[in-house]
């Protein structure tokens, strides 16, 4: 809900008499320490402080390969190609309908799907929903972000400069290394974590100045991190960032004017992101979860969900949002593109939220009432 009303917000603000005020504070540069290029304060909040985000991200997919959901390969079946299934769908409409040979890099953008808002739907309205329904979402949300993490860094990286890159990788070893001390003294611990910090930043500079997105390098520190540091780094950042790195990145990348003329003015982007989103996800997620289930040993077939609990998970899978948002800004320069893409992204991620509400409503209302006869 906080994510949703600073989208609200930022779009009403950006087409009222603070609107330009408010884009020329987004766009104006700043010198950060350490990075070859200035940084625009909208690129700061994608690049930096979305950076707490996806090493949270990073924490969460190990632990579900070492210790959850995704730890055997058998159960693995069904989220995964259901996932492919949401990546490879969306992505085809999204081709389908946009033909300029220029806008095809675009293709990515409806292909994520937002953990945080799906799964705070499915806590709203799936009261009475087996357990199983929950692990589902989040374990192809996760295989989703780790797809997304991949595009970001291979798709949306125009040029490598290699030697900064390769000064990352020590850097990114020192942090896991200092993660797995264990001083005993208050003092000690201190100077550790601090350290560490430090060497974190370090890190996001090398890859920032490398030409690769910034963000990665959150992800390889959330992968290298020790298993007992990271449960407590997530404790203490899971609500910096969801009460404040994510609203403000949505706050950033929801500033856009709506064009006057209404409708006509909307574009193939739109048009491709708004309809792949919540399509494209509910058909490409349920079909991948259907082959998923056909394909599973027999010794763990009965762990394959419902049709009725897959179709909820797909039409959640929709909600794009967060990560949306960030593929929009990397693949389009054109500030029209931009808009269009935003304006799609959040006009398929509503139709995503009433439809995967809807459904989830009527399937566990549906679930609740088999459970009392």
């Amino acid at each position: 809900m906080v994510l949703l009303l600073a989208a609200v917000a930022a779009v009403i603000l950006a087409n009222s008499s603070a609107g330009s005020a408010l884009l020329a504070v987004k766009g104006t540069e700043l010198a950060v320490p350490g990075l070859v290029h200035a940084l625009s304060v909208g690129e700061v909040i994608s690049s930096g402080l979305l950076a707490v985000f996806f090493f949270l991200v990073a924490i969460e997919l190990r632990h579900e390969l070492t210790h959850g959901e995704l730890r055997s390969p058998h159960v693995l079946t069904v989220p995964l190609l259901a996932a492919l299934g949401g990546v490879v769908v969306p992505a085809v409409i999204y081709l389908v309908v946009v033909h300029d040979s220029e806008l095809l890099g675009g293709w990515p953008i409806p292909t994520a799907t937002d953990v945080a808002f799906a799964l705070g739907v499915l806590a709203l309205l799936g009261r009475g929903l087996p357990r199983r329904v929950r692990a589902l979402l989040l374990a192809l949300a996760i295989i989703d972000d780790l797809m997304a993490i991949i595009l970001i860094a291979v798709v949306f990286t125009k040029h490598i400069d290699l030697l900064p890159l390769l000064g990352a990788v020590p850097v990114v070893a020192l942090f896991g290394i200092l993660s797995r001390l264990r001083p005993n003294r208050l003092p000690l611990r201190l100077a550790v974590r601090m350290m560490m910090v430090a060497v974190a930043v370090a890190a996001w500079v090398f890859v920032e100045n490398s030409g690769v997105h910034a963000t990665i390098a959150a992800v390889a520190l959330g992968l290298v991190m020790r298993a007992a540091p990271a449960a407590r780094a997530q404790h203490v950042l899971d609500p910096v960032s969801n009460l404040v790195v994510l609203p403000l990145f949505a706050f950033s990348a929801a500033l856009v004017v709506i064009p006057t003329a209404g409708l006509t003015a909307l574009g193939p982007v739109f048009w491709g992101i708004a309809i792949a989103l919540p399509l494209g996800k509910l058909v490409g997620i349920t079909l991948g979860g259907l082959l998923g289930s056909r394909l599973q040993p027999r010794s763990v077939s009965h762990t394959a969900p419902p049709l009725r609990e897959l179709v909820v998970v797909a039409a959640l899978g929709g909600i794009g949002f967060t990560v949306s948002l960030l593929m929009n800004q990397l693949a389009f320069s054109s500030p029209n593109e931009i808009t269009q893409g935003t304006l799609g992204v959040l006009a398929g991620s509503m139709v995503a939220i009433v439809l995967g509400g809807t459904v989830t409503a009527l399937v566990a209302r549906r679930a609740h009432l088999r459970s009392e006869r």
